[in-house]
């Protein structure tokens, strides 16, 4: 269950990644590495990470998504802003 969040990142990124295909390994002593599949074979891209630290790192790689604001969020993120006093 643990490395339900792990996998999802690891999709996600592949999403992202056109002409690229990660995969992930769970190490023997519960800690994650994400690799690389080449031609040549699998190129590990990071070390053995702890699982909220894996899924930090495979969520700054790649190409990130824009999120879409809607112009009431624009709106109500203006609002938010503290107005200098007079």
């Amino acid at each position: 269950m643990r490395s339900t969040r792990a996998s999802a990142a690891v999709a996600r990124l592949n999403e992202r990644s056109i002409g690229h295909h990660y995969t992930m390994v769970l190490t023997g002593d519960g800690l994650f590495k994400l690799l690389e599949k080449l031609a040549e074979g699998d190129q590990e891209v990071s070390t053995a990470l702890a699982l909220d630290d894996f899924v930090r790192h495979v969520n700054t790689m790649g190409p990130q998504e824009t999120r879409r604001i809607t112009k009431n969020d624009a709106a109500f993120a203006r609002q938010l802003v503290k107005k200098p006093k007079a």
